[in-house]
């Protein structure tokens, strides 16, 4: 198996800032595209900014995202007005239209590299396929972008043709982030790693809260982590914390063509150039929801396999993944947070098309900070959710209840053997659901319950992570908080714990 690194993050990491005080005008929680944009913009206009990441700059969905800054996405439009009105699809694309114009002005700005290229929403060789690309050209005119059908795309592999929008561009999204961060230190702001965010508060003197205990005071607070770390307004269920995954490879002539799928199995490609200068071919699909497939490792060979098949000569540099959270109706949920006395905002359900979703988001966060709203975000931020939304956050919610209980059960009748091979595994040791793994950095016992809401955990074999399949929260394999909205570690079970140090 090729390195699970990002191609965009085979570098050195950015260094964060090492100060943080006691108080800004604004703080930002993560440090994505989101979140730095946010900080950027509202440091711009003269406010205190501190942004807090947990890890270290674009170590979660933005720094493992393919790097498609595109109007055209996939079968998204024609998803969104299978559950909204014409009129909220249309201030969706819109809010797209600025996020990526920004976007891309930033760069032009700064002298962060993009190219220039087509975006395909292409038809597998299947009915079903061809079907789902159609509805999606239809929905595109429709909406007013210039699209065109081409039934002769120059690829190797087998397809029905596909929906071409010209003059779309991808990026480096590490360049991106480095580069905002940079702007974001030349306006006053400050970026602090290490640092989890585990409770906010809007009301009177608003607050966040370090997982050491130490509170950082904020007259307002924007969670830009994914999905929110707080429960109020239950966002943990209504959007769908989905993990897909990538591999790029070593080929010499990659299309120059930015493609995805219609219906599936996904496959998504774009060129790039990897650290040593040469030619990559950059290829995803395998998505899941979180925390449920069989084996994350079998889906990546898949795509290696897809890969090496339809490009021969093709050798694979790096493997990695991503998630991300789609909302029920394929609309992010964007501005203040309920019960945060409106100084606490979110942003979530960008449905892996962050960097133009984060941006809009960005921007329409800002303006509500400084008593604004951008026109096309109040479509969007007061839509109704209709029938076929509401059926869909039913089933988002049954899928979790039955996990909850399967998970539980599951662990309740497989005794946890006395020795775990590579790998880990979940069973019942006495009362209790307990995740035993061995690895190259040693073995670890665990109680194997999601310290958000007590989902039973799954043992994720690509990454050698633990991954909650109720809310995608992700702990590493000592129960160190990964991600999603999950702030506490695991318990482990101290009787059999030796993580090596070593590395």
């Amino acid at each position: 198996m090729t390195p699970t690194m990002s191609l965009w993050r085979d570098r050195p990491p950015v260094p964060g800032d090492v100060e943080l005080a006691d108080a800004y005008d604004d703080v930002v929680v993560g440090a994505g595209v989101t979140g730095l944009t946010t900080a950027l913009l509202i440091a711009k206009s003269g406010r205190a900014v501190a942004v807090i990441e947990a890890r270290d700059i674009g170590a979660v969905t933005t720094g493992h995202t393919t790097g498609k800054v595109s109007l055209l996405q996939g079968t998204r439009l024609s998803h969104i007005r299978q559950r909204q009105s014409d009129r909220v699809a249309a201030a969706y694309l819109e809010a797209n239209r600025e996020g990526q114009a920004w976007l891309l002005r930033f760069c032009d700005l700064h002298d962060v590299p993009y190219q220039r290229r087509p975006a395909v929403t292409f038809a597998h060789d299947s009915e079903q396929s061809s079907k789902l690309a159609r509805d999606e050209h239809e929905a595109a005119e429709r909406l007013g972008l210039e699209v065109h059908w081409d039934s002769d795309l120059d690829v190797p592999f087998p397809q029905r043709g596909g929906v071409v929008l010209a003059d779309q561009a991808q990026v480096d999204a590490m360049d991106v982030l480095e580069a905002l961060t940079r702007e974001l230190r030349a306006a006053g702001g400050v970026v602090v790693v290490g640092h989890r965010v585990v409770r906010a508060s809007g009301s009177g003197d608003a607050w966040v809260e370090l997982d050491g205990g130490r509170r950082i005071r904020a007259e307002n607070v924007v969670l830009a982590t994914g999905i929110p770390v707080l429960d109020r307004g239950l966002y943990f269920a209504k959007v769908e914390p989905q993990r897909s995954y990538a591999v790029a490879l070593d080929f010499g002539a990659p299309p120059e063509l930015m493609m995805l799928s219609a219906g599936s199995p996904t496959r998504s490609l774009r060129d790039a150039q990897g650290p040593d200068g040469r030619p990559r071919l950059v290829v995803g699909g395998e998505g899941h929801v979180v925390g449920r497939a069989s084996s994350e490792a079998e889906g990546v060979a898949r795509l290696e396999e897809w890969a090496t098949r339809w490009f021969p000569g093709a050798v694979a540099t790096h493997t990695w993944s991503a998630q991300d959270y789609s909302s029920h109706d394929g609309i992010p949920f964007v501005g203040r947070l309920p019960r945060g006395a409106g100084h606490v905002y979110l942003a979530t359900g960008f449905a892996k098309w962050g960097l133009t979703n984060g941006v809009a988001a960005a921007l329409s966060i800002v303006a509500q900070i400084h008593g604004e709203e951008p026109s096309w975000s109040r479509p969007m931020s007061r839509r109704i959710t209709r029938p076929s939304g509401a059926l869909e956050i039913a089933r988002l919610n049954a899928a979790v209840g039955l996990r909850l209980v399967t998970g539980l059960t599951g662990a309740e009748l497989r005794p946890l053997p006395d020795t775990v091979g590579e790998g880990g595994e979940v069973g019942r040791e006495g009362v209790v659901p307990v995740g035993r793994s061995r690895t190259a950095a040693g073995t670890c016992s665990l109680v194997a319950l999601c310290t958000h809401l007590g989902g039973t955990l799954h043992w994720n074999d690509f990454e050698q992570t633990w991954d909650c399949p109720l809310h995608g929260s992700r702990f590493a394999v000592d129960g160190a908080v990964l991600e999603g909205p999950a702030t506490k570690p695991l318990r482990r079970r101290e009787a059999d714990v030796a993580i090596s140090t070593e590395q």
